[in-house]
């Protein structure tokens, strides 16, 4: 068995000794998932379903496992479900793709109410800039070297959407260490 001195790596001393073995994995499950995400939409304009899946599972172990009480599992719970209806009727009139719309609804199930109204507001800060960026870039030719790509051709193209996964998930990423659960998840 390999231990952590051979590893380099002093538990103790970087506060994680207390960590709860399934709060350690979510906590990083968590960052991996939105990191995948974010690449997934970016070279093909999807984010699986497996991605958004396997964020609510990943709660639901973390809210069994981990330091919520019921009554903070149902305002989590509660968050995912206000976000799914929010973005299942913007998906249904067609002004977001069906992936954000379940990728935000998974990540509100995480941030719970108490980290939402940063979350959205970061994600439409962040999806703001990113559309601007994309419109700017597909304002100009793409360079021979770059055009060779087959998903900055896609990306670059005028009638192909706006890969907002990947602001969904970068906000995710900057709001989550602020939440509660975060906080209570790394006390153990």
């Amino acid at each position: 068995m390999l231990g952590t001195d051979m590893v380099g790596i002093d538990f103790a001393a970087s506060g994680m000794a207390g960590l709860g073995l399934a709060s350690f994995g979510l906590l990083i499950l968590f960052p991996f998932l939105m990191a995948y995400a974010a690449a997934s939409d970016l070279l093909t304009m999807l984010i699986p379903n497996r991605i958004s899946l396997a964020l609510v599972a990943g709660f639901a172990l973390l809210a069994v496992t981990g330091p919520m009480n019921w009554t903070e599992i149902g305002y989590h719970l509660g968050a995912g479900t206000v976000v799914l209806l929010a973005t299942f009727t913007l998906f249904a009139f067609g002004v977001i793709g069906g992936g954000d719309a379940k990728l935000a609804a998974a990540t509100a199930l995480w941030l719970g109410f108490d980290g939402l109204g940063d979350y959205l507001l970061v994600a439409s800060i962040f999806g703001g800039a990113l559309t601007l960026a994309i419109l700017f870039a597909r304002s100009h030719p793409l360079p021979l070297r770059i055009a060779r790509m087959p998903f900055a051709l896609h990306l670059h193209d005028a009638k192909t959407g706006i890969p907002y996964g990947i602001a969904l998930a970068a906000a995710a990423l900057i709001i989550l260490p602020e939440t509660e659960i975060w906080t209570r998840a790394l006390a153990g």
